[in-house]
């Protein structure tokens, strides 16, 4: 409805009412309607109170479709005003306020305003209630406090709503058997798996958004078993936040079931490495680094370099920052290199100067990386080598180097390749005024070329799901996750560190694909899952540290410092200077020796760098 027409709806309707209530208190308590100069004056007294009220009461355009108590006390205290004003009016003009007349009018005037209004919000309800009893999906919501209450509400008060609310379920024994907007809360979660089957239940929301991921995950284990599709609703700060609607009902996502608590960062020491910084950041255009690019504006950097050699991944991130960023001064820079060019990663970091350079480009893949073990090494050894020999000769403050789980006892050249470059970052951090630190994590959930978009595009085409071995396990991270860890990292590095993340429990591959099955809501007989073998250079397992390295002592909530050997400059210098002269499956094979420590001269003992 227009808005103005809306208005003077309003203004003629609640008219009708004051003249009303003010002649029926008339009759009451003199059993007369004659006009006269009372009825005159209260009527046009408490017109114009009224109207002047209803304006700055905002009772002309609230939303009375989703009215509540609140608006009821809003009438209440605007009657109220308007009743002792006409009242004072009339004892000036008339010498009598008239108390009985005016107490009835004032309880008329109330009850026919306030109807009026719930009058519109039950029009509303009911128009929700009735609904085409097809293609409705029969819900069980989980959580019967505030979050369930507005989720029910919207439900109820949606024109064309999808879905049917039959039950509740809440772990508070004070809420059993109690009755909520219609609904009955039926039992605990627990009992989830027998009220699904008993009431047809096609689908189960989650209504705790406070939920912790590791309950999030007990939970999600007791609904996975039946056969009802499980969602759940936003954040509650996300919906005052106008992120997200009450009814923006989201699929779960492996994201809700790692299982694992959000980490606090320090801010300020963070924010004082980064406000007013240029910060560089290679491989900008890929999964980790283009995060990382995203959790750094926060701590308003003065510039941000988005260097990487696939144009179209620089362009999509660095479209993205700039809508970002907004108003705020922070410069972003595309830059198109390939960090295996030497003379031009040395023509970048001279001219623009970074103070923190997060070095996350990288070839990660295993099986390609068996098929191209040269091109691993340019890249992942001599590339690094390349951006941190930069580094340190136009001192660079900080150098933070994205290394992987796949470094630890390497069996495959992507992983040894990774381990090489740990090295060179910790001999330059023993010499250079730069400080240099790795940081070594698993794999992170929804980075390109990872497990689940394969599974998922497998799932979507039908299957079967290809899963390399039934007892194969990664360690797993969210890439928000992975990205503000390796920042608050940066911010403890002291120089020469290999710090390791702590990535919770590894998780079978099998398992991840059983549960990626039941999310996109098939079963295991819809959709097979075959074992392919396993790969070139795969493990079974992958380590975060090995036996020499571990070092309980966290430096940080998830943060730990593995003690990881150094090999001795003039060694590594040798062995960098030999790769580029041995054929393939020779250098493939020193690659991996002497990532695990085998070096060709033993008299010469690797050091340990704490």
């Amino acid at each position: 409805m227009n808005l103005t027409l809306r208005y003077w709806l309003f203004f003629v309707i609640d008219s009708l009412i004051v003249l009303f209530a003010i002649f029926i208190s008339h009759w009451l308590v003199n059993n007369s309607t004659t006009l006269d100069s009372i009825i005159a004056i209260s009527s046009v007294s408490l017109l114009i109170t009224h109207h002047i009220m209803a304006y700055f009461f905002h009772l002309y355009n609230r939303i009375w479709s989703v009215a509540s108590v609140n608006e009821l006390l809003n009438i209440g205290y605007l009657v109220t005003i308007c009743i002792l004003i006409t009242s004072f009016i009339q004892w000036i003009i008339q010498g009598d306020a008239y108390l009985k007349v005016m107490f009835i009018t004032w309880l008329l005037h109330i009850v026919l305003i306030g109807g009026s209004r719930f009058l519109l919000r039950l029009f509303h309800d009911f128009r929700g209630m009735v609904k085409p009893q097809n293609n409705i999906k029969r819900v069980l919501i989980v959580g019967a406090g505030e979050a369930g209450t507005l989720l029910i509400r919207s439900i109820k008060r949606h024109v064309k709503p999808e879905y049917l609310v039959v039950a509740i379920v809440d772990d508070n024994p004070n809420k059993q058997n109690l009755t909520l907007m219609d609904v009955k809360v039926c039992g605990t979660t627990k009992e989830i798996p027998e009220i699904v089957q008993e009431k047809n239940i096609d689908e189960i929301i989650l209504a705790i958004p406070s939920l912790g991921k590791e309950e999030m995950s007990k939970l999600y284990a007791l609904c996975v078993n039946t056969n009802a599709t499980i969602k759940t609703m936003p954040k509650i700060e996300d919906i005052v936040m106008g992120k997200y609607k009450v009814n923006d009902i989201q699929e779960i996502n492996f994201e809700h079931l790692l299982g694992r608590e959000e980490v606090k960062l320090n801010m300020e020491a963070i924010s004082n490495k980064l406000l007013n910084k240029v910060i560089l950041v290679s491989g900008a255009g890929g999964s980790i680094g283009s995060e990382i690019c995203r959790q750094v504006v926060q701590f308003q950097p003065r510039e941000i370099i988005l260097l990487g050699h696939g144009e179209n991944s620089i362009y999509n991130i660095h479209m993205e920052l700039l809508e970002k960023v907004g108003e705020k001064q922070i410069q972003l820079l595309p830059i198109i290199a390939d960090i295996q060019d030497r003379e031009k990663i040395f023509e970048v970091i001279e001219h623009y100067r970074p103070d923190f350079i997060y070095h996350a480009a990288a070839h990660k893949h295993v099986p390609l990386m068996e098929l191209n073990p040269r091109e691993a090494v340019k890249n992942n050894i001599f590339g690094t080598k390349n951006i941190a020999d930069a580094a340190h000769a136009f001192h660079v403050e900080n150098f933070v180097m994205i290394s992987s789980d796949k470094a630890v006892n390497p069996t495959n050249v992507m992983g040894a390749t990774k381990r090489i470059a740990e090295m060179i970052i910790q001999n330059l951090a023993i010499f250079s005024d730069t400080n240099f630190t790795a940081v070594r994590f698993g794999n992170v959930l929804g980075s390109r070329g990872s497990v689940v978009p394969r599974f998922r595009s497998q799932i979507i085409a039908g299957g079967p799901v290809t899963v390399t071995h039934p007892e194969m396990t990664r360690y797993f991270m969210t890439i928000p996750e992975a990205s503000r860890l390796v920042i608050q990292a940066g911010a403890l590095a002291q120089g020469g560190e290999v710090f390791v993340l702590d990535m919770g429990e590894p998780i079978k591959i099998v398992d991840l694909a059983k549960n990626l099955i039941k999310l996109c809501g098939y079963t295991e007989k819809d959709i097979a899952i075959q074992y392919s073998g396993i790969r070139p250079g795969e493990k079974l397992y992958e380590e975060l540290l090995n036996e020499e390295e571990i070092q309980e002592q966290h430096v940080y909530p998830k943060i730990h410092v593995g003690k990881a050997h150094a090999m001795r400059p003039d060694i590594l210098a040798e062995f960098l200077n030999e790769l580029d002269i041995l054929e393939v499956e020779e250098m493939k094979a020193k690659v991996i020796d002497v990532a695990n420590g085998n070096w060709t001269n033993t008299s010469l003992q690797p050091r340990t760098i704490a």
